[in-house]
């Protein structure tokens, strides 16, 4: 099965969740040797690559937002996920980050090598922290600045250098909303291709403090509770949407 990718897109067919044959890829210069295996070994039957932001798709297919069909994807939707990271190592890699020398595929795994200095490197993970705050009977729920059409979800952040992931957690609640939590539990993880990260889901017991938006961070945030309307929240095939109907208040 061939993935292929152009920028946050992905090509199916553009009337189905059908992903494209070798004719196809080729048609868009994804032939074999630019598709790199999901996986080190000779039975790995699952290709991708990047292609350039002004390639058009072939005759019968389309370019997709990963994010708005990664639900329909169904069983390959973790698939996904693996090659758009994947893809997007390789399509970042291609020279050395250390001396620019062009890098060198390993053949027996995920890693590429310069052969000037040594340098090694493998397919990037960035951990994030997540956390749903519990006050009582109620939850908060926040949305965020970045997105115009952002749902109301949990909080969340990216774990800085040096960081534990209940530091992060702890950081991120006092800069974002102005609280402190405590009795963190650990709820789930979930590999997240936007572009690179893995999500670490918690909640968490509130401990102190009012909400103090960080305004540049957060649109807004609210606490919901028994009898009160429900938002738009995450999609379902999501931790957060997963977290969230976890833990929403009883009528």
């Amino acid at each position: 099965m061939n993935f292929i990718f152009r920028g946050d897109e992905i090509l199916l067919h553009e009337s189905s969740i059908d992903f494209p044959m070798a004719d196809a890829c080729a048609l868009i210069g994804a032939g074999a040797d630019a598709l790199q295996p999901l996986w080190v070994s000779d039975e790995a039957s699952h290709r991708t690559c990047h292609v350039a932001r002004d390639i058009e798709a072939p005759p019968g297919f389309a370019f997709r937002k990963l994010r708005a069909v990664l639900a329909e994807l169904g069983e390959y939707g973790a698939v996904a996920s693996r090659a758009f990271q994947v893809s997007e190592w390789v399509r970042t890699h291609r020279y050395c980050g250390v001396c620019a020398t062009p890098m060198r595929k390993s053949e027996k795994e995920l890693c590429f090598h310069c052969p000037a200095c040594g340098f090694s490197a493998y397919p990037r993970i960035s951990p994030a922290m997540m956390v749903l705050i519990k006050r009582g009977d109620q939850i908060l729920l926040a949305r965020h600045a970045t997105y115009a059409t952002a749902r109301y979800t949990a909080l969340a952040g990216f774990v800085e250098a040096g960081e534990s992931i209940e530091e992060a957690i702890h950081r991120e609640v006092l800069e974002e909303v102005g609280l402190r939590v405590k009795d963190l539990r650990y709820f789930g993880s979930q590999s997240w291709p936007f572009p690179h990260s893995l999500m670490i889901a918690y909640t968490a017991e509130y401990d102190s403090g009012d909400l103090k938006i960080q305004e540049d961070e957060i649109a807004e945030a609210r606490w919901l509770g028994p009898g009160d309307e429900v938002p738009d929240i995450p999609m379902l095939e999501s931790i957060a949407g997963r977290l969230v109907r976890a833990n929403l208040p009883s009528a």
